[in-house]
This record gives structure tokens, C-alpha cells and sequence, in this order.
């Protein structure tokens, strides 16, 4: 529906996005470790990191070669594992855009363990859904959808450019295309169980950040910032 951009919101209580950009990184050399390893060695990291429903549940085993990780870690380690680029790439633009501010209202900290803990929700609500799956869970996305909730709960008014039916640049007050988008996981979660995007884990990643933001960030920072951030490509000027 649409890519975000960019906006222009500066950080107040940090001076960098390090947790951000760790992230960011940390995902990336993941992804890029799967691509210059031999043949089978990704899928292999998926049925390994990635978050197996039936496993977690305890309906079924993976082979002994594959079981090197306590079974709990599979909560978190799955959201470093991606399938291919773009779907890598799309994560990580989310999480680039969002992350800075979110991370500046929570602290680093407690920024991180956000991050996380959505990612767990994620998957637990992924495999409520479909306890019984044997198809590894991968990706960011569950994580993410906490963070990009995280931001409309914190700065809904802050103009945002966004690629509108990716190809479409228009900057839009946050709350619009965000609302959109939670309610596109919400809706698809619906009609599309059995598809290939695990609706379910952004479902889960969006009712945990909403409740982990309030309860996490800074004394101090208000939920629904009123005031009106706007990118210079449209900063208003003074008539007179």
C-alpha cells in the first residue's frame, strides 16, 4: 500500500539511533552471511532460527542436527532471519524510518528489549494461530509492526513522505497511512490465514507495542503528539 520515506522529527532525549542501526546491521550480515554460504546453508538457518509452531507447542521434533538452540530463543531469533533481499529490505526501510524516534522516546535499553519483546509476540500469536505449522516463521516484520504502532501512538501528526501505491510520493500527516496499515494486518489477518505473509505475527507485534509503549517510554513523553513536524520539501513560509 505504501513504502515510508522519510520524515523530519529530531531526537530529543539521545544523541544517536544506535540500537537502531544495530539492528539494521545486525539483520543485514545475517542475510548477507546466507547468501555467500554453500548452497542449503539458509534454508538450513531457517528451520534452525526460524520459529516453528508445532515445535514451540511440542507437537513435533526437529532432527537432532538441526536442534542446536534452546527452543524458547526461537521466539527472538527468527525475526534476523529473512528470506531474500527485498523482503529484507522492506523490513529494515520500516525499521530505519520508525526506529529512531521510537528509540529516542524508550531510551536504548528498554528500546532493545521493545524490539524484542514484539518480535516474541509476534510469534506467539503466529503460532496460536496455526499451532500445528510445521513452516519455519522468518523475518523482522513482527518486531517492526510494533514499532511503526509505537510511532502512531507517539507522533501521529509529524508529516511523513510516503511512496503512495509505491509510486506515488505525497507527504501525509503520519496517522493516515499508519492507521491504513494497521488495519490492513488486522483485516488480512482475516482473510488470508493460510497465505504466505504471517499476518498473525504483525497482529502480534501490533497489540504488544501498543501496550509496551505506553508502559516503556520516557517519563515524560506524550502519547499523541499534537504538534505538526513538517518535512522541508513542504515547510510552510511565512506569507509576509
Amino acid at each position: 500500500m505504501f513504502i515510508p520515506l522519510y520524515d523530519v522529527n529530531h531526537l530529543k532525549h539521545i544523541r544517536a539511533q544506535y540500537v537502531t542501526i544495530g539492528l539494521i546491521v545486525a539483520n543485514f550480515l545475517v542475510w548477507a552471511f546466507g547468501t555467500v554460504a554453500p548452497a542449503g546453508v539458509a534454508d538450513l538457518a531457517a528451520l534452525t532460527l526460524g520459529f516453528i509452531p508445532a515445535v514451540a507447542f511440542e507437537h513435533a521434533v526437529l532432527p537432532p542436527a538441526l536442534d542446536i538452540l534452546p527452543g524458547e530463543l526461537s521466539f527472538v531469533t527468527y525475526a534476523f532471519v529473512h528470506f531474500d533481499f527485498w523482503h529484507l529490505a522492506s523490513n529494515m526501510v520500516f525499521l530505519w524510518v520508525f526506529g529512531d524516534n521510537v528509540e529516542d522516546a524508550l531510551g536504548h535499553i528498554r528500546f532493545l528489549l521493545f524490539y524484542l519483546a514484539c518480535a516474541a509476540a509476534g510469534a506467539l500469536f503466529h503460532g496460536l494461530i496455526n499451532p500445528l505449522s510445521e513452516a519455519p516463521l522468518i523475518g523482522a516484520s513482527g518486531a517492526v509492526s510494533g514499532i511503526v504502532v509505537a510511532y502512531l501512538i507517539l507522533h501521529p501528526r509529524v508529516r511523513l513522505w510516503t511512496l503512495v501505491f509505491f509510486r506515488i510520493p505525497l507527504p501525509l500527516p503520519a496517522f493516515i497511512p499508519l492507521l491504513l496499515w494497521v488495519g490492513q494486518q488486522f483485516i488480512m489477518l482475516g482473510l488470508d490465514l493460510e497465505g504466505m505473509v504471517s499476518w498473525g505475527a504483525h497482529v502480534g507485534g501490533i497489540l504488544a507495542g501498543t501496550v509496551l509503549v505506553v508502559a516503556m517510554r520516557r517519563p515524560g513523553v506524550p502519547l499523541f503528539d499534537r504538534r505538526v513536524v513538517v518535512p522541508r520539501a513542504v515547510e510552510l513560509k511565512d506569507p509576509s
